[in-house]
């Protein structure tokens, strides 16, 4: 890549991350996917099922929260030693905080998609560029899983439509 076409890749970059965050054109928008649910609802796990819908956004929490701190901070952060360490559990009493807290974290991840230097290492051997796509799509993947306990729970689709047109 020449360094003419760098500042197009990375305004393309820039402009891309934030619908990978919040989805609406590849996949349906995250505010869809949590909107209409009680806390009972999304707390409740269906047969078989290891998590909640509280619990799968409360993971992505812990996650975006420990990603955002690296990307503020600038300094690299420790894996966790267990993947359980990632998932809290929730009452419905945390459901309304959960989500709350989940689009807290969303607010402050776009100053981040126009950073100049996402090609520059921030944790361990992650770049930052390598950060946010990570951030954006384990956030995909959970939410997938959020639509799936819905259609399970009979909670699906939302008030405002699902995935059909």
């Amino acid at each position: 890549m020449t360094l003419s076409e760098r500042p197009q890749a990375q305004f393309a970059f820039a402009r891309l991350l934030p619908k990978l965050f919040r989805g609406g054109q590849a996949y349906l928008n995250v505010e869809a996917v949590l909107s209409g649910l009680s806390g009972e609802q999304a707390t409740q796990r269906p047969d078989h099922l290891p998590h909640s819908v509280a619990e799968l956004v409360a993971h992505v929490n812990w996650w975006n929260r420990w990603m955002l701190d690296i990307l503020e901070t600038g300094e690299a952060k420790p894996y966790p030693e267990h993947a359980s360490d990632t998932w809290p559990t929730a009452v419905p009493q945390d459901w309304e905080r959960v989500r709350a807290d989940f689009y807290e974290l969303l607010s402050r991840i776009d100053a981040h998609a126009t950073r100049p230097d996402l090609a520059s290492p921030v944790n361990h051997e992650e770049t930052v560029g390598e950060l946010l796509a990570d951030f954006a799509l384990h956030t995909a993947h959970h939410f997938g899983q959020i639509i799936v306990v819905r259609q399970l729970l009979g909670a699906w689709p939302p008030a405002g439509g699902g995935d059909t047109w």
